[in-house]
């Protein structure tokens, strides 16, 4: 039995003073406000650890590389290509293991990583033709993190397109050579394997439909609406939007998570919201490349559960993710308060849509995964603990507990230097 001593913490009931929370086998055993400080002391605000919903981990690699100019999400597309080109399953494991330690030190315990950087250039599977998947799941376990592999199934370079050279290497052929391939995983504790379908671009109408018929019970994500010209040519070939798309294929439901769902048209919020399918909103690359702005207060208050990502990885950081969702918002509308701090936090800690249901809140039975964020920084030093949703960053998180393990201490990783290893995997990756 473990103990540690939160100076202050957020409990599902709201914040809660000198919380004492027992751990036993990786769980919260206990509960108990109003302790005195004893164990493993926690000085500052404790929340539940961060559920990144949605992360390509190589894109980090472009981090500060990509603002020469002007262009849009298709030419970012371009340099994000070449990257792809230089990676195979060591430099994979290399570069993601100090992504992973990243997200880490940032508070984040669970990662969903949707995953079609699956074979070697030109397309021709490696002797393991999971070799890329399984040194994703080897780096979240060397950082000390939970993954949920969201093996993405990737066939067309576009409506009724070929794959382009670059894009070989991310598809299998079919639906079969991809099921067959996905089946050959096999997950150890810290990991689960869900599904991804690209976007309705990438993976024909047909397809689709046999996917959602073949992945049932797993958690299954895919890129909706992230552009306007995806909505036009989507209507253009089939006739609707991408929601309805999807629905008319049968994907639609409670296992999917729909990510970006910037620019939902007609009925498209209320078919998420009937069907009980996640959104995941990640603002920071979003807006990095210039894709718009979601509906977010809408899909809230029609009852659509909202989850977050750092996506490409441009910037690594919750609560950045979780306030641009209300800041954007504010100048949309031009009021303030759109989301509470309590709803933002509900985002930040959404794990149910990567598998990971017994996470993401400080209670018995819980998984014992614990954010302390200090409250003498620069940034948070005389904030109203209650506040620190709209005060922190990444940069205040002191200590972190994920599944009873402390991972990070005094600001530190316990196992991985991540500022010197991403560095050096970088500088390699570009020589």
């Amino acid at each position: 039995m473990l103990t540690f001593w939160a100076e202050h913490a957020v409990l599902p009931a709201g914040p809660a003073d000198s919380v004492a929370i027992e751990v036993a086998d990786g769980r919260i055993a206990s509960v108990k406000p109003g302790s005195r400080p004893r164990g493993d002391v926690l000085a500052g605000v404790t929340l539940p650890g961060f559920a990144n919903a949605h992360s390509h981990a190589f894109h980090r690699a472009l981090r500060g590389r990509t603002h020469a100019g002007p262009g849009t999400f298709w030419t970012w597309r371009e340099g994000m290509y070449a990257l792809s080109e230089r990676l195979d399953p060591d430099s994979y494991f290399r570069l993601a293991r100090a992504v992973y330690a990243e997200m880490a030190l940032a508070g984040i315990t669970a990662v969903g990583e949707f995953h079609y950087l699956h074979h070697s250039p030109g397309g021709r599977p490696y002797s393991d033709p999971n070799a890329m998947g399984e040194a994703l799941i080897q780096a979240a376990a060397d950082a000390g993190i939970r993954i949920t592999l969201l093996d993405t199934l990737y066939l067309a370079g576009g409506f009724g397109l070929p794959l382009e050279p670059a894009q070989r290497r991310f598809g299998d052929g079919s639906l079969e050579a991809w099921l067959d391939r996905v089946d050959k995983l096999s997950p150890p504790d810290h990991a689960v394997i869900g599904g991804a379908v690209h976007s309705v671009r990438a993976v024909p109408e047909e397809a689709i439909t046999a996917f959602a018929c073949s992945t049932e019970g797993r958690p299954v994500h895919v890129h909706l609406s992230e552009q306007r010209s995806e909505n036009a040519s989507c209507r253009l070939e089939h006739g609707c939007s991408p929601a309805e798309l999807l629905e008319r294929c049968g994907l639609l439901g409670p296992d999917l998570t729909a990510v970006h769902a910037t620019h939902l048209a007609g009925h498209d919020i209320d078919l998420l919201r009937r069907s009980g399918t996640t959104a995941c909103f990640c603002p920071t690359t979003e807006r990095d490349l210039a894709d718009g702005l979601g509906p977010a207060r809408a899909l809230a208050e029609a009852g659509v559960r909202l989850s977050l990502g750092t996506d490409s990885n441009a910037i690594v950081d919750m609560f950045e993710e979780a306030r641009a969702v209300e800041m954007h918002e504010r100048l949309v509308s031009e009021e303030r308060g759109r989301f509470t701090a309590a709803e933002l936090l509900d985002a930040m800690t959404a794990h149910a849509s990567l598998g990971w249901a017994d996470a993401g809140r400080i209670e018995v039975g819980a998984r014992a995964d614990l954010v302390t964020v200090g409250l003498d920084s620069p940034r948070t030093a005389g904030i109203d603990p209650s506040g620190v949703v709209y005060a922190a960053t990444a940069a205040d998180i002191t200590d972190v507990v994920a599944d009873g393990r402390r991972i990070v201490a005094d600001g530190r990783h316990l196992r991985i230097d991540a500022g010197a290893e991403l560095a050096a995997e970088i500088k390699g990756l570009w020589a």
